[in-house]
């Protein structure tokens, strides 16, 4: 466990966990959120790439992964994930440059998009079926608030 050259866990050239990068390959790919909405961002971070690189899925267009200043020599990226992607699970495949690449299948799984308001419609204002519906409501108060001035007229002459 010392820290000379080939010594257990120890920083010398070939030892352990802190030795050279000559076998080192990337590892570890984790896409969060692990289920997520088209157009929606993905993070993803990958361990053994000290040097940033590139990923790459169906669902998203090439992305940079950048280095973090840390353990396990890890790189990270933020993708946007197509609006017209299809839903289902997507593989993800990291390039990272000088140590190689990798790909995650079902790294993450698209779900179809939501649309808002009426079932999804999409006009504004009050349609031809609105103004129909509230003319109908107006009539129907009119006509009820008739029938009972009426009536308490009749009561008062009897």
């Amino acid at each position: 466990m010392g820290g000379g050259p080939g010594g257990g866990m120890g920083g010398g050239p070939g030892g352990g966990m802190g030795g050279g990068q000559s076998n080192l390959s990337p590892s570890n790919i984790v896409a969060l959120p692990s289920v997520i909405a088209r157009g929606g961002q993905l993070t993803v971070t990958v361990d053994n790439c000290p040097r940033g690189g590139t990923m790459t899925s169906a669902a998203f267009p090439t992305t940079t992964l950048t280095p973090i200043n840390g353990a396990n020599r890890t790189a990270k990226g933020t993708a946007t994930v197509n609006s017209n992607a299809r839903p289902g699970p997507y593989d993800i495949t990291v390039t990272c440059t000088g140590t190689g690449s990798l790909t995650r299948p079902a790294a993450f799984t698209v779900i179809g998009g939501v649309r808002g308001g009426l079932g999804g419609s999409s006009s504004s204002g009050a349609t031809p079926t609105d103004m129909a519906i509230g003319g109908g409501l107006v009539a129907a108060a009119l006509v009820g608030g008739a029938v009972f001035w009426m009536r308490r007229r009749a009561e008062r002459r009897a």
